[in-house]
């Protein structure tokens, strides 16, 4: 299961996690959205708790489109400590994006478990 964030918990799930967070933007019609999901649930299986996966709809969250600059979908951003560290956008086919999820993978979680939370007041985000 994918966590369905919007533009109201972004900041909460995604710019404050403690853990680096796969953000996959797409759209109830687009049809490699459909395609790929499979495989970013294996992938976060594969992950454990060392990657956090969620789903934004861009259709039902255009400002978040609109912040990240989304050109095509799906486009898949992994942020940590509110930065943008991969962007993964145009794939040319399946074996394409399980290569960048493998090596996103490998990069993250073999990593040691302490984060530190970042500060929120750098990420824009609004206090509750």
């Amino acid at each position: 299961m994918v966590l369905s964030v919007s533009e109201r918990t972004f900041c909460q799930e995604v710019l404050e996690s403690p853990i680096p967070v796969l953000v996959n933007f797409g759209a109830p019609w687009c049809g490699l959205c459909r395609i790929i999901h499979p495989l970013l649930l294996q992938f976060k299986a594969q992950c454990g708790d060392q990657i956090k996966l969620v789903g934004v709809n861009a259709d039902d969250n255009f400002k978040l489109a609109t912040k990240y600059k989304l050109k095509s979908l799906p486009t898949l951003l992994l942020i940590e400590d509110g930065i943008v560290r991969v962007r993964l956008e145009g794939f040319r086919g399946r074996e394409d994006l399980l290569l960048a999820l493998e090596e996103i993978k490998v990069c993250y979680t073999d990593r040691p478990k302490t984060y530190h939370s970042p500060k929120t007041a750098d990420l824009g985000c609004r206090s509750a």
